[in-house]
């Protein structure tokens, strides 16, 4: 099993960072919140469990590693498509819309293919579909690991300000200490499967549950 006995509670509104290395349940447990695997326990969403409840129904907006954009799409469509598939009219798509790229600073690039995007336009690309159906949870599983140095701190800080003016519960995936540092109110330390430690960013540096 890829996760065993994890028990994690995150408050409305809160930034959590999953830390660990490479197999230590990260993403698994990401999928099981947004109902994308199957797995034994429970998942609460405001005191309710979702457990039943499809991942297209989970109110759950999930950036992944790899961002899956669609490559046949522009931008302008990539961000529109769960909006259209749910039904949204055509007015209140184009508000949302606009409201998000021109958070994002990507409102210049409605017409262009993920071919012609850089890679940190490519990322706020993904953060604007996640985020185009006001979902109750924001998943993002080591979003910026593709980028430099300098290009990956720049979007942290970005994604910090957004996630403070939103107010969108957020779950982040990373196994660089320095990025949970930056971004998290707390830190959840995986290892193995199972958490091993949950606290302020400063409590898991300075008195780390395991070496």
């Amino acid at each position: 099993f890829a996760c065993r006995k994890v028990s994690l509670a995150i408050s409305q509104g809160e930034m959590v960072v999953l830390l660990g290395p490479n197999g230590a349940g990260k993403t698994t447990l990401l999928n099981v919140i947004a109902g994308l695997v199957s797995y034994t326990g429970k998942v609460l969403f405001d005191g309710q469990a979702v457990d039943s409840i499809p991942a297209r129904m989970r109110k759950v907006g999930y950036v992944f590693q790899d961002l899956a954009l669609f490559p046949h799409l522009n931008v302008l469509c990539n961000i529109t498509f769960c909006l259209r598939s749910r039904g949204w009219e055509r007015k209140a798509i184009a508000h949302r819309v606009g409201e998000l790229t021109e958070l994002l600073g990507i409102s210049h690039l409605g017409s262009r293919y993920p071919a012609r995007l850089s890679g940190g336009e490519k990322q706020r690309v993904a953060l604007a579909r996640a985020l185009a159906a006001n979902p109750g949870i924001l998943l993002l599983d080591e979003p910026f690991s593709s980028l430099d140095p300098e290009s990956s701190d720049c979007m942290r800080r970005e994604l910090a300000g957004i996630q403070q003016d939103l107010g969108t519960t957020t779950i982040f995936v990373t196994h660089d200490l320095s990025e949970a540092e930056q971004i998290a109110d707390r830190v959840a330390v995986m290892q193995d499967g199972h958490i091993d430690q949950v606290g302020r960013p400063a409590e898991v540096l300075f008195a780390p549950v395991n070496d």
